[in-house]
């Protein structure tokens, strides 16, 4: 039997136009589509689709990187940048009352001679004392 050299496409070779490729790749940049819908749409690969973007797009740079999220992402990192906020101006006042009592305490001791911040100490609990024991002796 002679062996022949047939070949089997599934699908025939296309080519798009650069004008084809133009106007798909000005509806991704506006929002107008998807590059998965063009992809569905044309038959295409993504890479293919990437490709005429990176040939054909007026904002893409190859040094420029895209962050796409979704609203809800959005919205997530604008309230949790909103939290952070808020507790950064609780530190703030939280440390300003903390400076003021210990301003407070250093006038105190100036003024009226008593060591307030020696009488505040706690002494430590007698279990603290054992494991002290414990590690001196060793």
């Amino acid at each position: 039997m002679a062996k022949t050299n047939l070949q089997i496409s599934l699908r025939p070779r296309r080519v798009f136009s650069s004008s084809l490729k133009k106007k798909v790749v000005k509806d991704i940049e506006t929002g107008k589509a998807t590059v998965t819908r063009v992809s569905r749409e044309y038959q295409v690969s993504y890479q293919a689709v990437y490709a005429w973007l990176r040939k054909f797009s007026s904002n893409l740079y190859p040094t420029t990187t895209i962050v796409v999220q979704m609203e809800s992402e959005q919205y997530k990192t604008k309230e949790l940048e909103k939290r952070i906020a808020e507790l950064e101006a609780a530190l703030g006042r939280k440390q300003m009352e903390v400076d003021f009592l210990n301003k407070m305490i250093e006038i105190a001791d100036q003024d009226l001679g008593i060591d307030i911040k020696k009488n505040t100490v706690t002494h430590a609990s007698p279990g603290s004392e054992t494991i002290k024991g414990k590690n001196d002796s060793s």
